[in-house]
């Protein structure tokens, strides 16, 4: 049954060209239009060496589009089926909330690998962009992410009526942790106190790991930690209070 919702949910997410066009277009626009600023390719001191295409800009471009799936596109979904009565009609069968908000993951997830090949590609390609220096650790933080931000996804998918409330909701989320999450503003940046709390939060763990990884280090282990927490509460508590109408 699994497999049959995942099809059903990629169909639908495809049928919709804003969504698809949104997950590739806005974080390759971001890798171009910074990529592309004198300097953003050149080693720099400051980046230990590494230019800040590969260590700030391709990682963030990568933290955003997570973030973009996760708070607005997965519950943006979720609450138009609440709005359209399909959830009231799987209500009727014996499957589990899980097993929906599972296939919603993997849409998401299989749309994020997606779009961070693309980014991962076009930057290699067009801009000369090195790879990531520890591309295990890099693709380990990018799952661990992105399964902490899509958990958050769910949760907010549970409860929220509509379409229209999804992405006001979506918005009171997503800005503020991208001001705090260091994407507005590098973390070097925020004082210490917002940065203990960028360590934290799942966007700015993420950005804060992918950063890490991609200029050749060690993910630290408290933002591990903290997507780990994030991603187990935030399914559990999908799951339990998840409202079919």
């Amino acid at each position: 049954m699994l497999s049959k919702l995942t099809v059903a949910e990629a169909k639908i997410f495809l049928r919709d060209p804003g969504a698809p066009a949104a997950v590739l277009g806005i974080p390759l626009a971001l890798l171009l239009v910074f990529g592309l600023m004198p300097g953003s390719r050149e080693p720099s001191a400051q980046y230990g060496g590494e230019s800040p295409l590969a260590t700030v800009i391709a990682p963030m471009a990568v933290a955003l589009l997570l973030g973009m799936l996760a708070v607005y596109m997965l519950p943006a979904a979720m609450a138009s089926h609440r709005e359209k009565g399909v959830l009231k009609r799987l209500a009727a069968s014996p499957m589990p909330p899980s097993r929906l908000l599972a296939a919603q993951l993997l849409v998401n997830l299989a749309s994020a690998v997606v779009a961070i090949v693309l980014v991962v590609g076009v930057g290699t390609i067009a801009l000369g962009m090195a790879l990531p220096k520890n591309p295990g650790g890099f693709l380990a933080v990018t799952l661990l992410g992105a399964v902490s931000l899509f958990s958050m996804g769910t949760l907010l998918a549970a409860f929220v009526p509509s379409a229209r409330a999804a992405n006001g909701i979506g918005a009171a989320v997503f800005f503020p942790m991208l001001a705090l999450g260091g994407v507005w503003v590098p973390k070097e940046q925020l004082s210490p106190v917002l940065q203990h709390i960028a360590d934290v939060l799942p966007l700015g763990a993420t950005l804060g790991s992918l950063r890490d990884t991609a200029a050749g280090h060690a993910p630290h282990l408290l933002p591990m930690v903290a997507l780990a927490v994030f991603a187990i509460v935030c399914s559990t508590l999908a799951a339990r209070f998840f409202r079919w109408e």
